[in-house]
């Protein structure tokens, strides 16, 4: 589910016979509400929102929270990336909308409980069980924000754009030289010298240049405490009053980090991971659900992949990877 560049940056693939499927692992990924929650809490300015589950608690926040608001964007959430672009099998169009206050409940009540199809669910979808209602700020400018790992640097890597809101990965294709890299030494920390390298990249036009230093800043503390692979944030935005906000979030968290960030991995949705792949994290098994016909279990992930590529030579297609390891006991198998 990584979205735009981090997508050829951040993943990792598995070859079965030649035909490449992404698989994003060692990541944990939460909704949008939750990573905007975690970084408001590490400073990081983030829209003022509420999180609703019912056309009740739509009343409630619009009451309670929204009542001087003349618009609200209401977002969809589920665990997949071009909500925007979504269809709803009800037939309403696009996961994310700016509408008048007195328009906010009708369009959270046809969200709510109804699936959402985008270009990463896949045709089956996610059923949306959570809507995420935001303050609608006055926005100047839109610009991309990212931090992830990367191999060639042997550590965190900060990339950024001077133009966001849209596809990175078309943007990287068209314009390249737009995209900013900067690597940071994971022994010495972000650096002045290295936050200033990004925000040059971001090139806000009427955000304070020593206030943008210090969100990059916090942001990067925020990856790193919190054991993230990967934070992007697209658009992260100038507010008319002269404020960096990050407009989106998106956070992905290292899965052998779950005995320290218990807090975070408390914000695990099972609801909307591969039911399968659910039932064998709690196994603790090794396993990645495909879509074939022919289930495999082995001893070895080398072996695995062998016994997957034999399939597909002889024309079949795997329905799994699954390593169940060399101490699996008679309960796991």
């Amino acid at each position: 589910m990584v979205r735009g560049l981090l997508g050829k940056i951040a993943g990792r693939s598995l070859s079965v016979a030649g035909k490449w499927q992404n698989q994003q692992l060692r990541r944990l990924n939460i909704h949008e509400y939750q990573g905007a929650e975690l970084m408001s809490k590490h400073g990081i300015n983030v829209p003022k929102g509420v999180t609703v589950g019912s056309v009740d608690e739509v009343r409630k926040a619009l009451r309670d929270v929204f009542a001087n608001q003349s618009e609200v964007v209401v977002k969809s959430q589920i665990l997949a990336g071009g909500r925007g672009l979504g269809t709803f099998k009800s037939g309403l169009q696009g996961g994310v909308h700016i509408v008048k206050a007195d328009q906010v409940e009708d369009i959270a009540g046809k969200m709510l409980g109804n699936i959402l199809v985008t270009k990463q669910t896949g045709s089956q979808g996610k059923v949306v069980s959570k809507v995420y209602l935001c303050e609608k700020l006055s926005l100047v400018n839109e610009m991309y924000f990212a931090i992830t790992l990367d191999r060639k640097s042997a550590g965190p890597l900060i990339i950024a754009c001077k133009k966001g809101g849209t596809s990175i990965e078309d943007l990287a294709e068209q314009h390249p030289e737009l995209i900013i890299k900067v690597p940071i030494d994971v022994f010495t920390g972000i650096t002045d010298e290295d936050a200033a390298k990004v925000v040059d990249g971001l090139s806000p036009k009427v955000a304070d240049r020593n206030g943008c230093i210090e969100q990059v800043k916090k942001l990067y503390e925020l990856f790193c405490k919190c054991d993230c692979t990967m934070l992007e944030i697209n658009p992260i935005a100038e507010t008319s009053d002269k404020q960096l906000v990050a407009a989106d979030a998106k956070l992905n968290f290292d899965d052998n980090a779950a005995f320290r960030q218990k807090e975070v991995f408390a914000l695990r949705d099972p609801t909307q991971e591969d039911p399968r792949e659910v039932t064998a994290a709690k196994a603790d098994l090794n396993y990645i659900g495909l879509d074939g016909e022919i289930g495999c279990m082995v001893n070895g992930a080398g072996l695995a992949m062998a016994t997957m590529d034999i399939i597909k030579l002889h024309g079949g297609t795997p329905a799994n990877f699954l390593d169940v390891g060399g101490n699996a006991s008679e309960g796991q198998v």
